[in-house]
């Protein structure tokens, strides 16, 4: 007989490391039971289910019980609860939701694959009919069955991360009116402060009301359905509310026997998933991860993360051989409208908590040729050590094509790359699909320039904070001017400043401002030709400029 594994939770990670386990011990006798009605359901895919982007409940589950069955050998028993481990007799007890009845399995291996749940804070009125998570694919159906049948005209989104920005994108195409109401100054919080104001900014242009900064006191309601959110500085009327507040490890088992917890929270596993206990694993959302970069523990419950964790853990039971994972990075995208985003690594603000000294480069670029019919603009935020010059993180935003530039400096990193090694990248060219120097390649020769001290910089947040200290030349067209600036800059196009160079103060430090940064960094060639010492260019333009403009 081959040896009995035991999976309890049938979502991405659990169904994974089943799968794997028995595609290479085939002996093996492997049962996984879920306290869920659905297995291994595309959880990333519920807020196109909201807005009928994605049509059919069956497009959500990849696999039946009974087709898993089939293809796999494996049983499952759905709405079946895991309620008590008994590590000396590896045995765990079961309850059947349907009946009541309490089962017990035996193992020889036993995987916890729980997930996480969404974090619902405890304020009045959650109870309310019409207040939902985004966690399984009933909360999707139910929210689904609002929306269709007309009930729904004014939502709120409790939570500006992921999830709260598709669903409230899928609502808003429905033609729902909807905000978003976030707590800390910006929606997509793992980015930095003016990537996702960027976003912010287009996604309020669609129609969107987003109220960040704010926190949620209560929900009131008439007849047991909400009716109003009461925040600490508006009361916001609405007949849905989604709270997508963020998530939770599902760690009370692990707790209960005694297993180690990270500090995030979740279950402790080393490379090869293992937990603190023999012959226990942990994968998925309720497992930990180590930061690729810091060597740190991190938590990023996420889909992709979770598949290849139950990989991991499926070899290494079948075979007892230690193939690992050694981190992760958290790369992830998101479509918000026609504006993609994406990130990889660290951002800024974690760079310097981690402690590098870090340099970044802000870049607007086009996906594709500027000549080649429907090139899009992205903008490119890379994060360096300035001791090493290691990449230490990216973040790409625009309507262009976001994935494949994340994904390069996702593997660039992940293989210890510098910023020399960015800028020698030998990527893919043809009109339809790149520039001939891409948007990744522009963006480390920025940094580059930089680093070796050709150029200074200053981002768009210093400028916010400073311009009123500063001498602001905005070198572009007059008529550009007139559309929008930095308020307090001045208006000398690059053609004539060696005209008008009188007018300055050398003695000042002086930022130059263009559209994207190129014609700014050639009037700074000028002026350090002319003198001048204190010279910054504004990184990324007006392009990349996502504060207020006279």
């Amino acid at each position: 007989m081959g040896r009995k594994v035991l999976v309890i939770g049938a979502v991405a990670a659990g169904t994974k490391t089943a799968a794997k386990m028995k595609r290479e011990n085939p002996k093996a006798e492997v049962v996984v039971v879920t306290k869920d009605e659905y297995i291994s359901y595309a959880g990333c895919g519920l807020p196109y289910y909201i807005g009928g982007v994605i049509e059919e409940k069956k497009e959500l589950v990849v696999k039946t019980p009974e087709d898993f069955k089939l293809l796999t050998g494996i049983d499952v028993f759905t709405k079946h609860e895991a309620v008590r481990i008994d590590k000396a007799l590896k045995r765990v007890e079961v309850k059947d939701l349907s009946t009541g009845e309490m089962k017990h399995y035996t193992y020889d291996d036993l995987v916890i694959a729980t997930g996480a749940s969404p974090f619902v804070p405890p304020i009045e009125g959650r109870d309310l009919k019409g207040v939902f998570p985004v966690r399984t694919v009933n909360d999707a159906q139910a929210i689904r069955e609002l929306v269709d049948q007309g009930a729904v005209k004014k939502a709120v989104v409790i939570g500006g991360g992921f999830i709260g920005l598709e669903v409230a994108e899928n609502l808003h195409e429905k033609g729902i009116e909807v905000a978003i109401v976030e707590l800390v100054p910006h929606i997509l919080p793992p980015f930095d402060e003016e990537m996702a104001l960027y976003a912010q900014n287009y996604m309020v242009e669609q129609g969107v009301r987003i109220y960040t900064s704010e926190k949620v006191l209560s929900l009131t309601g008439e007849a047991d359905n909400v009716r109003k959110v009461i925040t600490d500085q508006r009361e916001i009327e609405a007949d849905l509310v989604i709270m997508s507040v963020g998530v939770r490890p599902n760690n009370q088992l692990a707790k209960e026997i005694g297993l180690a917890l990270g500090p995030t929270g979740a279950i402790r596993v080393n490379e090869y998933m293992e937990t603190s206990e023999k012959n226990i694993y942990a994968v998925g959302d309720c497992a930990e991860n180590i930061n690729l970069i810091t060597g740190q523990p991190a938590w990023y419950p996420m889909g992709s993360t979770a598949n290849k964790m139950g990989r991991i853990a499926g070899i290494n039971m079948a075979k007892g051989e230690k193939d690992s994972l050694k981190g992760v990075l958290g790369t992830t995208i998101v479509k918000l409208f026609k504006l993609n985003a994406g990130k990889t690594g660290l951002s800024e603000r974690d760079a310097v908590k981690a402690g590098f000294e870090v340099e970044t480069a802000l870049v607007p670029a086009n996906d594709r040729a500027h000549y080649y019919p429907g090139y899009r603009e992205i903008i490119t935020k890379l994060i360096v050590d300035k001791a090493s010059h290691k990449v230490l993180g990216a973040q790409v935003v625009g309507e262009g094509v976001v994935d494949k530039p994340i994904d390069i400096i996702a593997t660039a990193i992940t293989f210890g790359a510098k910023v020399e090694d960015l800028e020698k990248l030998d990527l893919a060219y043809a009109p339809p699909f790149s520039m001939a120097m891409s948007s990744t390649i522009l963006a480390a020769n920025v940094i580059g320039n930089k680093l070796s001290g050709r150029v200074k910089g200053i981002g768009p947040i210093e400028m916010r904070n400073r311009a009123k200290e500063l001498q602001i030349i905005d070198v572009r067209d007059e008529g550009s001017f007139m559309i929008g600036t930095i308020p307090g800059a001045v208006n000398i196009p690059s053609g004539e400043l060696y005209m008008r160079v009188e007018e300055l103060d050398k003695n000042k430090e002086t930022v130059l401002v263009c559209k994207i940064g190129k014609n700014a960094y050639l009037a700074y060639l000028k002026l350090k030709e002319l003198g001048f010492e204190q010279l910054r260019i504004l990184e990324g333009g007006m392009n990349a400029y996502p504060f207020e403009r006279e």
